[in-house]
């Protein structure tokens, strides 16, 4: 099999090329209108094309990157991509650009194969760095949105996409020739794995979470321009170098977001991201002076780039057998996340003259995500006490203050035979074996007060009447404020022992 160190670097930049060509009609539209007459909302709609396809075509492009691998995956991919490229060269009404540009789309949806697909080569704890080399692939858009005009103004628009045309016949072929041939594959239907997943909460909210960062992302570099040359009188290159500024930010900020959720924990790193884009969307609601202005999009692009690159962290660390379709959900998510908002933003300013409250609803989303982060962060501790409880070999027993079973483990089903459905909201009498008098357990709770626990040997019952002894050990369980709330018994049955 190759070598992740390999397939990194063709991968990434087969997503750089990807991303390049599906931006290409949005990149020359200042070009192609000026041959094909077009109105506002034909323009909007032929740029608007390849996004929505290149978001949902993820899901499926995910799962066959699980079925027939990235090499299939990227090669067939850049060929048809070639088809709609000549077609679009050719195009000379907005019903082409509309056919052409919806196919092109395929060139967005590239993004599903590498995050589905270099996991395998790395072990978990670089998953995040790994996913955030590649996502910085997006990068393709940049490099298109200024190399294609330049090229447009010598070459004219159509030898400009036919440029394109070679780019794509040259990454098929290097994906045909050193993409990985042995690449694991996993033979399971789309069915079947979509039903395991769509039920699953973490799926949801790591889409949602995608779909503001990626959201936001794309969002401001769309509209940054046209906002900056408007509402703060800058040259139109003065404003385009603060846009590059943002993309790169966001960009190269994305393996960093990786490699802060390798390194550290990722909700914690998600926290700080949700909270600083909650800030920064309130600093840009009140559309304040340019430094400002400026501070809160450098926040914006620092929340995007770490963001992004943190969330795909996640997908292998909670799916990794459906990594494929779930790479494949959120990021189509995330690609929606980029149509949506700018046309939101476009339309509250027709309607208000102003972004203020996008910028708000920016806020408001984002303080959302965070209120779900910090409860998915909480939930995850739960978790794992409960799967440390579940796997311990000692049975537990968990009461309430009253007496009461809330909650007991396997350990505890496979000694005394009850399972947890028989004994919840039940009394430890259930199995007491009727060899200790009462003193006994007014001494046991007398020292549970005094000392904070009690320990020793106790003969119980099982659920089928024979009577064992075991080593147990009762402590109160409390809350922050040193309230008992629970009390917990652990125990182990002695097994060698004289009646």
């Amino acid at each position: 099999m190759h070598s992740g160190k390999k397939q990194l670097p063709l991968q990434t930049l087969s997503l750089i090329m990807g991303f390049m060509i599906w931006v290409i009609l949005s990149s020359l539209m200042s070009f192609i209108k000026m041959d094909i007459a077009l109105t506002d909302n034909q323009i909007a709609l032929v740029t608007a094309v390849p996004v929505i396809l290149g978001s949902l075509l993820r899901i499926p492009i995910g799962f066959w990157t699980n079925r027939f691998g990235s090499r299939a995956l990227f090669t067939t991919s850049f060929i048809l991509l070639i088809i709609p490229a000549v077609y679009i060269s050719y195009a000379n009404s907005f019903l082409d650009l509309i056919i052409g540009g919806l196919f092109i789309g395929i060139g967005g949806a590239v993004f599903s194969v590498g995050v589905t697909s270099l996991p395998k080569y790395f072990p978990k704890e670089r998953h995040g760095f790994v996913n955030g080399i590649y996502g910085a692939g997006n990068i393709g858009t940049a490099i298109t949105t200024f190399l294609a005009p330049v090229l447009a103004i010598k070459f004219g628009w159509q030898t400009t996409v036919q440029l394109y045309i070679i780019l794509l016949l040259l990454f098929a072929v290097l994906n045909f020739i050193f993409g990985d041939k042995k690449e694991k594959r996993m033979k399971v239907s789309f069915s079947e794995q979509f039903r395991k997943v769509y039920d699953n909460q973490k799926l949801w909210f790591l889409s949602l979470f995608y779909f503001l960062t990626f959201g936001s992302f794309v969002a401001f570099t769309i509209y940054l321009p046209n906002f900056l040359v408007g509402h703060f009188g800058l040259d139109k290159v003065d404003a385009g170098f603060r846009t590059a500024g943002f993309i790169a930010i966001a960009t190269f900020l994305r393996p960093v977001g990786g490699w802060l959720g390798d390194k550290f924990n990722s909700f914690k790193i998600l926290i700080c991201v949700f909270a600083g884009l909650t800030v920064a969307g309130l600093l840009l609601a009140f559309t304040p002076t340019l430094t400002l202005y400026s501070i809160g999009c450098i926040v914006i692009a620092i929340g995007a780039g770490i963001g992004n690159g943190t969330i795909f962290k996640l997908v292998p660390l909670y799916f990794s057998e459906q990594a494929g379709i779930v790479n494949g959900v959120v990021s189509a998510m995330g690609g929606l996340g980029g149509f949506f908002p700018p046309l939101i933003l476009s339309f509250l300013f027709n309607m208000t003259g102003n972004y203020s409250i996008g910028f708000m609803a920016l806020s408001q989303v984002a303080l959302a995500c965070l209120i779900i982060v910090v409860w998915m962060y909480h939930q995850e501790k739960l978790e794992l006490s409960q799967n440390i409880v579940d796997h311990t070999i000692e049975g537990v027993m968990v009461t309430d203050l009253q007496g009461t079973i809330t909650r007991v483990n396997p350990a505890f089903t496979m000694v005394t035979g009850y399972t947890m459905g028989e004994v919840i909201g039940k009394t430890p009498k259930i199995i007491q074996s009727g060899k200790h008098d009462k003193k006994f357990y007014e001494k046991m709770w007398v020292s549970i007060k005094t000392n904070g626990y009690w320990k020793g040997e106790i003969w119980n019952k099982r659920k089928n009447g024979e009577i064992y002894l075991e080593w147990l050990t009762i402590s109160p369980v409390q809350n922050t404020a040193g309230e008992t709330k629970y009390y917990v018994g652990m125990f182990t049955e002695i097994k060698h022992h004289k009646a």
